[in-house]
């Protein structure tokens, strides 16, 4: 939808928290009056659900992302409220129904939640399994007691930590859990550029995938380290020859090594004793990639 549909759609779009969430979801809106923890009942991929207004509205001009923006339907009434508790409850039971089935039928599957739409239309089970589960008995059971439609969502590893939620290595709350609404592909080149010892467990989250914050730093580093000479390089000082071994950017130092001597060298000494002379193409991941192929 472009920004032409969506200003003639809504006024506003606003971020929308719900129960199960630490971090808000936009939805956009027109002709309400809505205001920070106002209760809404809004639209979502699953059907209605009740949620509470947790970012201020922002005027639909201002909207720049690809996601598509579900409609905020009404203001919840005391009713939706109350209707919201009693899924609450319900959707407890119903989880403790629905491991007992899973655990009567062998049914290799590791249950994570179970919520209600509001109009409780349908219920959804949300499960993480190695592999492809077969719940075909599972959900005829399943239909039998609730009579409702059921949904059995299998989620990852990382969309499991989203849900449950914890702290991280840093000690902040975990990121996939507070603000990132989609999962990047992050590969252990990362590591490598970002020149951190490659320890799996250590370099791993809660959800046992590398971590999410690999990213963040890492096109710093890729910039930060076309100032420097690159690995193995061959330089001389007073006629001796020397191999650059190991940069560290942080700090800004290089070493070098040869047969008889190891030298640590501020960045701007390394290139007045040396009288070497970076060629920016060497750092070029483009390039790089180029002749690799070729």
């Amino acid at each position: 939808m472009d920004n032409n549909d969506l200003e003639n759609k809504y006024s506003h779009y606003i971020g929308i928290k719900f129960h199960y969430s630490t971090h808000a979801y936009f939805f956009g809106y027109k002709d309400l009056d809505l205001k920070l923890g106002d209760k809404v009942v809004v639209e979502t991929t699953h059907g209605p659900e009740l949620g509470e207004v947790w970012v201020e509205p922002i005027p639909i001009s201002q909207y720049k992302s690809v996601l598509d923006l579900k409609p905020i339907l009404r203001k919840a009434t005391d009713v939706d409220v109350k209707l919201h508790e009693i899924n609450l409850k319900d959707a407890i039971f119903a989880l403790d129904i629905c491991k007992n089935e899973v655990k009567r039928l062998g049914i290799d599957m590791n249950l994570i939640s179970c919520e209600y739409t509001l109009d409780k239309s349908k219920v959804i089970f949300s499960y993480v399994a190695d592999e492809r589960v077969d719940f075909r008995e599972l959900l005829k059971v399943l239909a039998s007691k609730f009579h409702t439609r059921i949904e059995l969502r299998q989620i990852g590893t990382r969309d499991k930590a989203k849900l449950i939620g914890g702290l991280g290595m840093c000690g902040l709350p975990l990121c996939c859990a507070t603000f990132l609404n989609e999962f990047d592909n992050i590969s252990i080149s990362k590591a490598k550029n970002q020149m951190l010892a490659i320890n799996i467990p250590k370099l791993s989250g809660h959800c046992g995938k590398l971590l999410c914050c690999l990213k963040y730093e890492d096109d710093i580093y890729s910039d930060l380290k076309k100032e420097f000479p690159p690995i193995g390089a061959k330089v001389f000082i007073d006629k001796d020859e020397y191999e650059v071994t190991a940069i560290n950017v942080v700090s800004k130092m290089v070493k070098i090594d040869n047969e008889n001597d190891s030298k640590y060298l501020p960045l701007s000494e390394f290139f007045k004793q040396t009288h070497y002379r970076l060629k920016p193409q060497n750092f070029d991941k483009q390039d790089s990639h180029k002749n690799e192929k070729n």
